[in-house]
């Protein structure tokens, strides 16, 4: 099945069909040669939606707002913006983001709660609306602009993310795209997680749903860059049958084929958060097997993964084994000491709760790889889980410490 799932060259957002994006630069972020902060994904013809949205208690208006948005059960899109995350500025926060989906929506001849918001940058500013009242108009649509959209929603990032493949049911051919963005959480000026989702397959919404919230638990929400959970975090996946597709149901056969593409899509695109966390040179790969639930397994494998001391010691190639074992222990996750066995890039350094002898310099050298791996087998139960980071080094807290100023 997976051997039929086709990677696209230079896929996007835009490669489903139907879908149109396009971005400006409105003066949100410092200008420099080809800059965007202000985008717009659309589908021409109403969609299926669903969303997933942060859960921390000080949340952006603009996410207050697409979850309404969201209840009301028919949309086209969504404007997004840079340089500003429209957060912690009062009930202004609120009327601004209610202004920004009556302009857009007026640009696309649209109702306003057929689109959504999102924005990311610095917490703590109010969205510049005399910018955004004379940039909108400016933004203009195609299926070529993508690419321009993904651009748009960046902040600390490297540069854009993004991935579509193709995929057959019942001999139509469905397209499944996104762009995420996404490099650090930095308190207080938050930078955040945006991820955005298309499909030209038919599916049910409250399938739609189901199947966001299964597989944004098991690859969006198992990767940590720095441990903070953002104001702004957002998820939207939009499926506008416009291949020809089957109605993809819960019931129907082609549900688990769906889930598997859209798992495919969203942990390549968290992959590629972590790939990109400021200032990170590795990737960390954490995988608990022997759990006993899944909630148990997953819990153990973000606690290595979201680990300072873990993240300093890949960073330094120290194999200090122990600051896993701490990890595991202060996770939350049943364990006993004495049935664990711990791997490093596929060396034993631990079993049955005891130390095993190793060419220390030889795991040192493995630890120069891209991406540092640690394997946990422990052995009360049968569930799995993995999770991603990255390493931290001088660089982040240089970063973090001027990022302001």
């Amino acid at each position: 099945m997976a051997d039929a799932v086709k990677v696209l060259k230079d896929g996007s957002v835009t490669s489903a069909k139907g879908f149109v994006a396009g971005a400006t630069y409105a003066g949100l972020k410092a200008p420099k040669e080809g800059q965007l902060d202000l985008g717009i994904l659309l589908s021409r013809q109403a969609t299926a939606t669903a969303g997933t949205f942060t859960t921390n208690l000080v949340k952006s208006p603009s996410v207050v707002l697409s979850q309404r948005h969201l209840a009301g059960g028919r949309a086209h899109g969504v404007i997004a913006n840079s340089g500003c995350a429209n957060c912690c500025v009062g009930e202004q926060g609120l009327r601004d983001a209610e202004e920004t989906t009556r302009l857009a929506g007026m640009h696309l001849s649209l109702q306003p709660q057929e689109l959504f918001i999102c924005s990311t940058g610095l917490i703590g500013a109010e969205l510049p609306m005399a910018l955004i009242r004379a940039a909108v108009p400016k933004i203009e649509l195609s299926p070529a602009g993508g690419h321009d959209f993904a651009k748009a929603i960046l902040t600390t990032d490297k540069a854009p993310k993004e991935f579509a493949v193709s995929f057959e049911m019942d001999g139509a051919t469905a397209v499944l795209g996104g762009c995420v963005k996404g490099a650090g959480m930095i308190h207080p000026q938050m930078a955040t997680m945006l991820c955005f989702l298309t499909t030209d397959a038919a599916v049910d919404p409250a399938y739609l749903q189901e199947v966001l919230r299964e597989v944004v638990d098991g690859t969006l929400n198992m990767i940590s860059v720095d441990g903070d959970t953002s104001t702004n975090d957002t998820v939207l996946l939009f499926a506008n049958s416009a291949s020809g597709s089957p109605v993809i149901r819960r019931d129907t056969p082609h549900a688990a084929r769906f889930k598997e593409v859209l798992h495919r899509v969203c942990a390549h695109l968290a992959h590629e958060i972590v790939r990109d966390g400021e200032g990170a040179s590795k990737v960390i790969e954490v995988t608990v097997d022997g759990a006993r639930s899944l909630d148990e397994a997953r819990l153990a494998a973000r606690s290595v993964s979201s680990s300072l001391l873990v993240k300093a010691a890949v960073h330094g190639n120290d194999p200090n084994w122990g600051r896993v074992m701490m990890a595991l222990g202060k996770s939350g996750a049943y364990l006993e000491e004495a049935k664990v066995a711990l791997f490093l890039n596929d060396v034993c350094l631990m079993e049955h709760g005891m130390p095993i002898p190793f060419f220390r310099e030889a795991v040192v050298a493995t630890m120069r790889r891209p991406t540092v791996r640690f394997r946990v087998q422990l052995q009360v139960g049968n569930a799995a889980a993995t999770a991603w980071g990255c390493d931290i080094s001088a660089e982040y807290v240089h970063f973090n410490s001027a990022y302001v100023t």
